[in-house]
């Protein structure tokens, strides 16, 4: 792993229309590293990858993609840069089987999964490949939704609470493929309110507090955090 960013994001603000949001959000990920953004709910963390990924109009600040500032560029250059952004709605098709919603978005970038693949790291997506989106549980949409991305080639995923009112078995399900992911060289940027998901995945984690990066720590100093993350999440 390279101790260069692979992304570097400096001085990040953002706006919802007059609504001043992100407040200089620093961050640094390298290649192949899994990162998790912990914060409560409205503390800016939706919002932080919105931004990185284009879809606020309003920002400022540096997006840096391997030496490249991504905030001027479109959406679609942006995910042609490698970025894959799986929202925590998820974005299913509900009148399409798995097998079309898988086949929906364009290659991007190589390197892709193949559908073959995806089916190999989800094999309940196999078992459900021409159910609609409306008969998956919650958890099979997840899992979908970040296969979709996965096909698409992107190199840099980023998951917006992907355990959310899921069962215990589908989070294990989803952390394993987290880790699989990352074992094959995906660089991952994850927000999560739920730490004891997160200790598992992630190599280091920025907490956020009113649109803020109020600490960062890696994942083996977590423990030492305990007194901070109570005060913060309220866990």
């Amino acid at each position: 792993m390279s101790d260069a960013p692979l992304l570097d994001v400096r001085g990040l603000q953002a706006w919802y229309g007059e609504s001043h949001v992100l407040h200089g959000v620093d961050l640094a990920i390298r290649e192949g590293e899994t990162v998790t953004l912990l914060g409560r709910n409205g503390a800016g963390k939706t919002t932080t990858l919105r931004a990185i990924m284009g879809i606020l109009g309003r920002r400022q600040g540096v997006v840096n993609l391997r030496g490249h500032d991504l905030l001027r560029l479109p959406l679609h250059r942006v995910a042609q840069a490698g970025l894959g952004y799986v929202p925590e709605e998820r974005g299913i098709f509900a009148s399409l089987n798995v097998e079309e919603n898988l086949m929906l978005p364009p290659k991007v970038a190589e390197g892709g999964m193949s559908v073959a693949e995806i089916y190999e790291l989800f094999p309940n997506l196999l078992e459900r490949r021409w159910s609609q989106g409306t008969k998956l549980s919650g958890g099979e949409q997840q899992m979908l939704a970040i296969a979709r991305v996965l096909r698409t080639g992107a190199k840099i995923l980023l998951l917006d609470e992907p355990t959310e009112g899921l069962a215990p078995v589908i989070i294990q399900r989803i952390g394993d493929v987290l880790v699989t992911l990352k074992a094959r060289g995906m660089t991952i940027l994850l927000v999560e309110q739920n730490f004891r998901f997160a200790r598992k995945v992630a190599d280091r984690f920025y907490l956020m507090e009113d649109g803020r990066i109020v600490n960062s720590f890696a994942g083996h100093e977590l423990d030492s955090h305990t007194s901070q993350l109570h005060d913060v999440l309220g866990v």
